[in-house]
């Protein structure tokens, strides 16, 4: 997606002449592990686009958004090598995480040094360096947070006119987003006797579909108090964020989720976790609550505290709201990656 934005720029397509080359071999959500050969027709003429037009053309920089681990590296770093070849500044947007968890293992303790050498490496926040730090030196580092469009038409009043409080997830049912965390810690509220609706948006996944999710529901009692929504696009997202009066977002393995961004462009107060970027997000007690991952008690108190505080969960949503402009604004992330971009050359 934040590929897509700068393709789209008109400030960076107006600061640099651009070429752009999609370097993806899954290019929709239901193709991650699947199409092997598919895929690897994909690489193959991806390769060969990039090599004809480092051939034909003289380019001041190449700027590269590729996976930082596993197999996805693997598949990354020859375009990396093949600017390398033509003796081409390199800027790499890291988008993800992971390659701490690889430095020590074979090939990755020597390809990563050799890929990530004489580069320049966008992080989104300076809380995800110790990831990289084992091989890429802190000179190396620019930063430049991630921002996403106003998709609000007109201002959103950030007291909802809700009876029963609403909590929102917003993401697929997977384990590593804590939607399991989160079922516990709802199973927690409802035997303490609070009053609560939540919301569940996004796809199925092979861990957790809707038959498991609703088994996993029913278990714990929580079949009044909780609707699976599947996915949703649009205005149909639009509308859980607008009905929303609190954002939750369990993740055990996140980056900086574009989603916390949006619950705060909609006035909502988040309840997160501690991992990636995520603390630069969202402000303990300021414009949310910032919790330890897989702890359900921890995020059943702070939802408590929402839940049954109208005047506190305004007072977040709003401040939420305010960052969101202050820092979080699409303009501001085309601004900073063309002047990253600019500092590179």
């Amino acid at each position: 997606m934040m590929s897509q934005y700068i393709k789209d720029s008109k400030l960076i397509n107006k600061a640099f002449d651009c070429d752009y080359v999609n370097l993806s071999t899954s290019r929709r959500m239901d193709e991650i592990g699947k199409k092997p050969l598919l895929k690897m027709a994909r690489f193959i003429w991806a390769y060969c686009i990039v090599l004809g037009k480092l051939i034909y053309h003289r380019y001041d920089l190449c700027y590269l958004a590729i996976t930082c681990h596993g197999i996805g590296f693997l598949k990354d770093a020859p375009f990396v090598l093949l600017c390398k070849l033509f003796r081409k500044k390199i800027v790499i947007h890291q988008h993800n995480k992971g390659m701490n968890t690889d430095v020590k293992r074979w090939p990755y303790r020597w390809l990563l040094p050799w890929v990530y050498r004489n580069t320049k490496v966008i992080l989104l926040s300076w809380r995800l360096y110790p990831d990289i730090e084992k091989v890429v030196r802190k000179e190396q580092i620019l930063i430049c947070p991630n921002g996403i469009p106003e998709t609000l038409q007109e201002k959103l009043d950030a007291k909802r006119q809700n009876q029963i409080p609403h909590l929102l997830f917003l993401s697929n049912l997977m384990v590593s987003k804590g939607v399991l965390v989160l079922l516990d810690a709802l199973d927690i509220l409802k035997d303490k006797g609070y009053s609560f609706i939540c919301d569940f948006v996004g796809g199925e996944t092979a861990e957790i579909d809707a038959a498991r999710f609703k088994t996993e529901v029913e278990k714990r009692g929580l079949d009044k108090l909780v609707i699976y929504n599947g996915k949703q696009y649009g205005a149909d997202k639009e509308r859980f964020f607008k009905q929303a009066d609190v954002f939750v977002h369990p993740t055990m393995d996140d980056c900086f989720p574009l989603v916390l961004l949006e619950a705060m462009q909609h006035s909502l107060p988040v309840v997160s976790t501690d991992v990636g970027g995520i603390a630069d997000i969202i402000e303990n007690k300021v414009n949310g609550y910032v919790c330890e991952t897989r702890d359900a008690d921890i995020f059943a108190q702070k939802l408590s505290e929402l839940i049954i505080d109208e005047p506190l969960r305004l007072r977040m949503g709003e401040s939420g709201r305010k960052k969101y402009k202050r820092q979080y604004t699409l303009e501001l992330f085309e601004a900073n990656i063309k002047e990253n971009l600019t500092a590179s050359m």
